[in-house]
């Protein structure tokens, strides 16, 4: 048997066993973001966590009951962060020298958190640069908080 299969099976195993002793879910509100090797706080909300991999269908001849399908490559969907604005105006900055043709890749890691702030988990993404950047919705009846999002590609998330 593959030696990558018994390690699979032996961590499937001792996560059945954790969850039979009952430990929590880390909550979701508690986590911060690193983007160059500098903690860039106060995010409300990250999204684009996920990858995907992508399939070519091959229907074999004289077999009919199934098509067979082979894993292609993995895509990443572009990374969200959204924070309440502020007067640094870093990720503009950053989107605005990208637009001018000024590409500045960073790797980044999203840290997440126990509830006495220490990181549990973290998921690291390479070579991100913003390809949007979208200002707050501004509402003279609302009184909600100015909240700016930079949208990040990159070349993949690797989970530790």
């Amino acid at each position: 048997m593959n030696p990558k299969f018994i390690g699979l099976n032996t961590t499937l195993a001792a996560g059945s066993t954790l969850s039979a002793l009952g430990h929590d879910p880390y909550m979701a509100y508690n986590f911060a973001v690193e983007i160059g090797g500098v903690v860039v706080g106060g995010f409300s909300e990250v999204s684009g966590l996920s990858s995907e991999i992508n399939l070519e269908s091959y229907e074999e001849g004289g077999l009919n009951n199934y098509v067979h399908k082979f894993p292609k490559h993995t895509t990443y969907p572009n990374l969200v962060l959204s924070r309440g604005l502020v007067n640094i105006d870093l990720f503009y900055t950053w989107y605005q020298a990208t637009s001018q043709g000024w590409i500045q890749q960073l790797n980044g890691t999203i840290l997440l958190l126990n509830d006495r702030q220490i990181t549990v988990m973290w998921w690291m993404f390479k070579n991100a640069y913003p390809v949007k950047w979208e200002g707050p919705q501004l509402n003279a009846s609302s009184d909600n908080i100015a909240v700016e999002k930079i949208e990040l590609v990159h070349q993949g998330i690797s989970k530790l």
